[in-house]
C-alpha cells in the first residue's frame, strides 16, 4: 500500500474572452480562453502528490569554474530534496557525457522521508565535476526512471551551465520527441556559458519553465521554488480539446499565460473535427490561451459556433476521458461597423505580448548578427510594447540593453557594452507575459 491519499482533482472553470461580431465575408475569429483549477486536495491539506520528480545536476568539467558553482549546485540539490513532501518518489541523477545515477541508484526512485532525504544528500556530497556535456542522455534516463514510477504526475528539473557540446543537436532533439508528454520539466541555465535556445527549448517542448541563475549563489532559492511548484501539481496529462464544425477549422493555439507557448504542431486527433493540445499538469492556478478558428463565410445575421474548447483528462485504462469544463467560441455576422471593428481588450493585449517576445528575439539576434540598425528598430519596437502593456519587468531587462529615449515612441540607442548576463535574461524571459488587467 502507498502511503499517500490520491489527490481529489481540482475544480476547473473556462472563460472565454472575445468579439463575436464578424463583417460580412469576415472569417478569422479570435478568443482568449481563461482556464482556472482550485480547491485541490494537496494544496489544501500540504498531502504528498501522486508524483515522482528526477533531479538532473549538471557534473561536468565547466562546473569547476569557478569551483564555488558546483558546491551551490549541490547545495541547491540538497534544498529541492528538503523540498519533497513525504511519499513523493524521488531520484538524483549525475549528468556529464552520460547519466548516472547518484540516488537511489539500481534503476529505482527513493520514497521522500526522512531517512530517503538524508542519505540523497549525503550522496550530493560526493558529487565532483568532471566530464562532458550530452543533455540527451540525462532526459533519457530521466524518462526511464519516471516511468517506471507508477505515479500519474511525472517531473523532471535540470541544471546545467554549459553548452551541450558531446551529442550532435539531433541527439537533443530526438530525446526531447520522445521525451514530450511522458513527463513534464523546469530547465534552468547557470552562470553564463550555456545557450539560451537549448534551455529554453528543453522547457518549451517538455511544458515546463526555463530561466536563469545567473550568480550560482541563487540556485538554492530557486530550486526550493522549482520544488514547492512541482508539490502543488495535482493532475496531470490535461488535454485542452477544440471541436470546431463542418467547414471551420483551428489556425492556431497559444498558451499566452502566463508565459507564451506555441502548441498548434502538438495536436493530436481526437475523433471527428476535434484535436487535444497539451497542457501538461496542473495545481492551483489559471492560464490563458489565444485560439484563432477559421469559420465559412456567411451572411449578415447569421450565427454559428466557431469551436467548442473543453478540459479533457485522459482515462488510464484508454476509455472515455473526463471532461472538467467547457466554453464555447462563437461567431455573429453584422454590418455593425462599431461591432465588427472592435477588439476584444483581452485579445489585443496578447496579440501584443506576442509580438514583443517575437521583436525582442528578433533585436538580440540581430545584434549578435551585427545588424546595429536592425536590432535598434526591433528593440525599440520592443520597448514601445512593454510600456503599453505595462510590462515592468521586461521593461527592466530591455534598458539594461538599450539606452531608452522614448519608451512611448519606442526611441532608444543600443549600449556599447552588455553584460552576457543581462542579454540572455532578457532573452530568456523574453517569452513571459503579463495577464491583462480584468
Amino acid at each position: 500500500m502507498s502511503n499517500f491519499a490520491k489527490p481529489q482533482v481540482p475544480q476547473f472553470s473556462m472563460e472565454v474572452y472575445q468579439n463575436t461580431y464578424l463583417p460580412e465575408g469576415g472569417r478569422e475569429v479570435n478568443a482568449i480562453v481563461t482556464v482556472t483549477s482550485t480547491g485541490g486536495t494537496t494544496t489544501l491539506s500540504g498531502a504528498a502528490p501522486d508524483a515522482a520528480v528526477v533531479i538532473m545536476v549538471d557534473c561536468s568539467g565547466s562546473m569547476d569554474y569557478p569551483p564555488v558553482k558546483m558546491r551551490n549546485a549541490r547545495d541547491a540539490t540538497a534544498a529541492a530534496v528538503d523540498a519533497l513532501r513525504d511519499g513523493v518518489s524521488f531520484a538524483v541523477v549525475a549528468g556529464t557525457h552520460q547519466a548516472r545515477e547518484v540516488y537511489p541508484g539500481g534503476g529505482r526512485l527513493a520514497v521522500a522521508d526522512g531517512t530517503t532525504r538524508a542519505q540523497a544528500k549525503e550522496a550530493l556530497r560526493k558529487l565532483s565535476p568532471g566530464g562532458g556535456t550530452a543533455i540527451g542522455t540525462w532526459l533519457r534516463l530521466a524518462d526511464q526512471l519516471l516511468s517506471g514510477s507508477g505515479r500519474s504526475i511525472r517531473h523532471g528539473i535540470l541544471l546545467t551551465d554549459g553548452r551541450n557540446e558531446h551529442e550532435e543537436p539531433q541527439a537533443l532533439r530526438a530525446a526531447l520527441d520522445s521525451c514530450a508528454g511522458r513527463f513534464t520539466c523546469d530547465a534552468r541555465g547557470v552562470g553564463t556559458d550555456w545557450v539560451v535556445k537549448e534551455v529554453t527549448g528543453i522547457a518549451s517542448a517538455l511544458l515546463g519553465t526555463a530561466d536563469i541563475v545567473a550568480d550560482p549563489a541563487g540556485l538554492a532559492a530557486d530550486f526550493t521554488q522549482m520544488m514547492e511548484g512541482a508539490m502543488g501539481k495535482e493532475v496531470a496529462d490535461v488535454a485542452l480539446r477544440l471541436w470546431t464544425p463542418m467547414g471551420a477549422e483551428v489556425t492556431f493555439v497559444k498558451q499566452v499565460a502566463p508565459a507564451m507557448e506555441e502548441l498548434t504542431t502538438r495536436r493530436v486527433e481526437a475523433g471527428p473535427r476535434a484535436g487535444d493540445y497539451p497542457t501538461g499538469a496542473w495545481g492551483d492556478e489559471s492560464r490563458d490561451y489565444h485560439v484563432c478558428v477559421r469559420v465559412p463565410q456567411a451572411a449578415v445575421g447569421q450565427e454559428m459556433l466557431a469551436a467548442r474548447a473543453s478540459l479533457v483528462l485522459p482515462a488510464p485504462d484508454g476509455g472515455t476521458p473526463q471532461v472538467l469544463a467547457q466554453a464555447l467560441v462563437r461567431a455573429v455576422w453584422t454590418d455593425d461597423l462599431a461591432a465588427s471593428t472592435a477588439i476584444n481588450p483581452q485579445v489585443a493585449h496578447y496579440t501584443g505580448q506576442a509580438e514583443l517576445a517575437q521583436v525582442i528575439q528578433q533585436g538580440l539576434d540581430l545584434r549578435k548578427s551585427g545588424d546595429i540598425d536592425g536590432a535598434t528598430a526591433k528593440l525599440g519596437r520592443a520597448v514601445q510594447l512593454a510600456s503599453r502593456s505595462g510590462h515592468e519587468d521586461t521593461a527592466r531587462l530591455l534598458a539594461k540593453v538599450v539606452d531608452v529615449v522614448d519608451a512611448a515612441t519606442g526611441t532608444v540607442r543600443l549600449k556599447a557594452k552588455v553584460t552576457a548576463e543581462a542579454e540572455m535574461t532578457l532573452e530568456t524571459r523574453s517569452t513571459k507575459t503579463v495577464r491583462v488587467k480584468k
